[in-house]
């Protein structure tokens, strides 16, 4: 029995020590979940860290920008951009106070749903019917979910103050912001519009000036910076941080808007009257410092609506593809001087000469020095024989350097060119500038194209030597010569200056620069002595100018065969006075198509003779003659000032001094005082001429056609003036090349029309 209880007994035993491993089991589980848990937690712990220190450190900066973005209201202040002006204090382009229209379509709300909606529509409708807005686009700017919206920028007074009458009428106070702004305008429209350029909407240059000396220009935007709420409503009272904006620069060019307006009368008129295709342009430098005093392109355009073409362009614009028509555009607003080359002809003699008379290689009278059978011969690669022919059927003979270039003699300059040699050629065309952009700060500028000088052959060398087969830009040639003007030094151009702090006043000037010194004072005054010539006895007899020493070139360029569609360029360069140099003036006219032909000297000459007979005087530069009318000066007479006399004593001083009269006057000429009169006082006109009278009260609006005098005599074209009640001023002698009015022009009865008469061309002997 003891043994079956011990047995028993251990069976029990046995149990309990079963038991007591299953609970151990178990306690080791739950334990290694316990741990696991512990590393898992600790694990997303370190990776909690990890990330914290990323946002902390990687991404704090971005974070804190972002949520600033998110708490802040951002309210921009547009600087005022920088006025331009010319050299006398002309505003040229300016920027005027305007508004930009926001909205704030989360302020646009009511204590309701429907009340809100039927406000915000209201307020579509209103901003739609007053800014001209298609209504859907505008309430969906209205009904946005965005802080703000843009409707309106640059918009006039007129419009500001009907919406604040329109708010003020529907109780409206708050959602609608009228915010300050400016706005481009260009008082003179069209008047050097190439040059200045234009700005975008934005306030940013789109083109010449404006683009060119934009970071100038622009300024620093300011800001009103201000807190909003979750709701992204601003915080009522919230502090406001106010950073002022910085102005744009003022610029002063070196433009003058007196010489560039006679400039471009004159311009317009030779493309005109001689059919120039593809227009043309005119540059006014002053030798002595580099600055362009004009620049002028034609056709222009203007600059308050530069996308509209201007009257050249807009007889095909609506028929072209929209890709020509963007290509058309830009090339309308391209400044010719700079932004495309030419073959500047015969004018580019006057290098060649001075490269020859700097080299010793001639003098300017050596007799027998050339000899022109009417053609030169060369071989080209091939082996092939070349005449390259002068311009003139009639071989010129012999001929000095002075002769040839007076006669613009090409296979003179051809024989030349060949004792130069082409290395030395290039030597001083790099010298003179003509490899290089010019610099000047214009917009678009481009650089000239010449052969490399591995590959200049005989032919090649002889067209060169007188200005063909390489181009140049205006503004390139226009400074060489402004070279030799200049005593051999040459300046970089220069159209900018001085800029101005307008809110400061403190003034940065833009400094002259001389380049270098490329040929000397003694042959740039043999060149110039040359140039006289041409003008008194050689091919530029056009260009004179009664009373002043002028000095000039002619330019003739012929297109390749490639590209004969672009027809004939014809120019001419002066320069005045020749003793002290003050102008040089480049007249360039491309494929000129009209009765007078294609000749530098027939179709340029005579417009640049207009051009320097009244900037010359204009600067104050002395004539050598008291009167330059070709009528004796005790025929000539001073109109007087007879406004505010009456029109009968008006018209009794005037007829005692020698004139005759025509009156507009509504009632007794005894009682009514003279209003205005044409011509306006201080003209000298020849006896007998007429003076229009206007009294108190009448309608000044009378005018006539001028006709065209070209052609004519003296005696002919006063007498057809006389018809229209139009007086005449003479220049010169022999026949009528040109008048300062256009044919068709209308013109006020009484205008005194000044014609320029020339003799005949005759060759240099």
């Amino acid at each position: 029995m003891n043994n079956k209880k011990n047995t028993k007994k251990v069976n029990k035993n046995s149990k309990v020590v079963k038991m007591k491993t299953n609970l151990e089991s178990k306690s080791f589980i739950r334990a290694k979940k316990f741990r696991t848990l512990i590393l898992i937690t600790v694990i997303i712990f370190i990776l909690l860290l990890i990330r914290i220190g990323f946002l902390q450190f990687a991404q704090g900066n971005y974070l804190k920008e972002l949520a600033y973005k998110q708490q802040s209201i951002n309210q921009i202040i547009s600087p005022k951009r920088g006025n331009i002006y010319d050299s006398t204090g002309k505003a040229l382009a300016i920027s005027a106070q305007v508004d930009t229209i926001t909205i704030n379509p989360t302020k646009i709300v009511k204590n309701n749903d429907a009340d809100t909606q039927a406000l915000k529509e209201k307020v579509a409708k209103g901003l739609s019917d007053i800014f001209s807005i298609d209504y859907e686009e505008m309430l969906s700017k209205v009904t946005s979910n965005s802080s703000v919206e843009t409707i309106a920028k640059k918009v006039e007074k007129d419009k500001v103050d009907e919406l604040k009458q329109w708010m003020e009428n529907n109780k409206i106070t708050v959602g609608i912001n009228i915010d300050e702004d400016t706005k481009r305008y260009y008082p003179y429209s069209t008047v050097a519009s190439n040059l200045i350029g234009f700005s975008g909407n934005d306030n940013q240059g789109l083109s010449g000036i404006e683009s060119k000396w934009d970071s100038v220009l622009t300024g620093t935007p300011g800001k009103i910076v201000s807190s909003k709420g979750s709701d992204q409503k601003e915080i009522p009272n919230a502090e406001q941080t106010y950073i002022s904006a910085e102005n744009g620069g003022d610029l002063t060019l070196t433009l003058d808007l007196n010489i560039q307006t006679i400039v471009e009368k004159y311009l317009k008129q030779a493309v005109e009257d001689n059919s120039c295709s593809r227009g043309g342009n005119a540059i006014v430098m002053n030798p002595k410092t580099g600055d362009i005093l004009a620049m002028a392109s034609y056709p222009d355009y203007d600059l308050n609506s530069p996308y509209t073409p201007n009257s050249t362009l807009a007889t095909t614009y609506n028929s072209m593809s929209t890709e020509l028509k963007n290509e058309s555009l830009h090339k309308m607003w391209a400044n010719k001087s700079v932004a495309q080359t030419y073959e500047p002809g015969s004018t580019f003699k006057i290098i060649t000469s001075a490269v020859a008379l700097e080299e010793n290689i001639t003098t300017t009278d050596k007799s027998g020095d050339f000899y022109c059978k009417g053609y030169e011969e060369f071989e080209d690669v091939s082996n092939s024989s070349i005449k390259i022919k002068c311009w003139r059927s009639q071989p010129h003979g012999v001929q000095t350097l002075r002769n040839a270039l007076c006669n613009s003699c090409n296979p003179a300059f051809m024989q030349l060119g060949k004792r130069i040699g082409a290395p030395t050629l290039y030597k001083y065309y790099k010298a003179f500038g003509l490899f290089d952009s010019t610099n000047s700060g214009l917009y678009g500028e481009q650089n000239s194209i010449f052969q490399s000088l591995d590959k200049v052959g005989p032919v090649e060398l002889a067209t060169m030597s007188f200005g063909q087969r390489l181009n140049v830009t205006p503004l390139q040639m226009a400074t060489a010569i402004s070279c030799v003007a200049n005593d051999g030094i040459l300046m970089q151009p220069r159209i900018v200056k001085q800029i101005t702090n307008p809110d400061t006043g403190s003034i940065t000037e833009i400094p002259t620069t001389q380049v270098r010194q490329v040929i000397s004072k003694h042959t740039a005054e043999e060149v110039k002595s040359m140039m006289e010539s041409v003008v008194t006895i050689g091919t530029g007899k056009h260009a004179a100018v009664s009373g002043y020493s002028i000095g000039g070139k002619t330019g003739t360029s012929e297109p390749t065969e490639a590209n004969a569609e672009e027809g004939y360029v014809a120019s001419y360069v002066a320069i005045s006075p020749v003793e002290d140099t003050q102008i040089t003036l480049l007249l360039t006219l491309y494929d000129p198509q009209g009765k007078n032909g294609h000749q530098g000297g027939q179709v340029a000459g005579p417009v640049v003779s207009q051009m320097l007979s009244e900037i010359l005087p204009y600067l104050g530069i002395p004539s050598d003659e008291t009167n330059s009318n070709n009528s004796n000066s005790s025929n000539l007479i001073t109109v007087p000032d007879i406004r505010n006399k009456t029109v009968a004593e008006a018209e009794k001083a005037l007829k005692n001094a020698g004139f005759t009269t025509k009156t507009y006057v509504n009632g007794d000429a005894n009682t009514i005082l003279v209003k205005d009169q044409t011509p306006k006082p201080g003209i000298s006109l020849a006896r007998n001429s007429i003076v229009i009278l206007y009294g108190e009260g009448s309608d000044i609006s009378t005018s006539v056609t001028v006709p065209d005098l070209k052609g004519m005599n003296a005696s002919q074209a006063a007498s057809t003036l006389k018809s229209k009640n139009l007086n005449i001023s003479i220049e010169g002698s022999g026949i009528v090349i040109t008048q300062d009015y256009s044919r068709g022009e209308q013109v006020e009865e009484g205008t005194a029309i000044r014609v320029t008469l020339k003799q005949t061309l005759t060759d240099a002997h």
